[in-house]
This record gives C-alpha cells, sequence and structure tokens, in this order.
C-alpha cells in the first residue's frame, strides 16, 4: 500500500475590490429624467421593472409614486 496525500483545493483568486455603487439619474436609458433608470442601474434590475413599480405606485398609492419621483429628481445628482 502506499500512503496518498490528496493535493490541497486551490485557493481561490482575490477579487479585485469593485467600485462603490451610486445613486445618480441616467443620461443614456431616460425616459423622462432617468430617475427610474438610476434606481434600476442601482439595483442591477431591469429599468422597465422599475417604471412599471413607479406606475403601480402611483396608481395604487394616491398618487405616491408622482412625489418619490419628484424627490429622486430633486436628489438625485446626474451621471
Amino acid at each position: 500500500m502506499t500512503d496518498y496525500q490528496p493535493y490541497p483545493a486551490p485557493e481561490p483568486a482575490p477579487r479585485a475590490p469593485s467600485a462603490p455603487r451610486r445613486l445618480v439619474r441616467r443620461e443614456d436609458n431616460k425616459v423622462v429624467a432617468g430617475v427610474c433608470s438610476g434606481v434600476a442601474d442601482y439595483l442591477r434590475v431591469d429599468a422597465n421593472i422599475v417604471r412599471l413599480a413607479l406606475v403601480a405606485a402611483v396608481v395604487f398609492g394616491a398618487g405616491s409614486g408622482v412625489l418619490l419621483y419628484l424627490a429622486g429628481w430633486w436628489l438625485m445628482p446626474r451621471g
């Protein structure tokens, strides 16, 4: 019999530090001001999903979606 010594498991490659995500209004995929596109980019989802959620907030939230959009337009920097 031989003494079987398994090879050690390879160590994972070090991950490069990623730049911190910023919540900014997008200029390239905007419809009105780029707020929904910026939120979608920050959340890493499709912009149309965020737009549909905003429409649902406007319809079912008694217009609170409009206030959220205006606040995002005013507070989010252009990027």
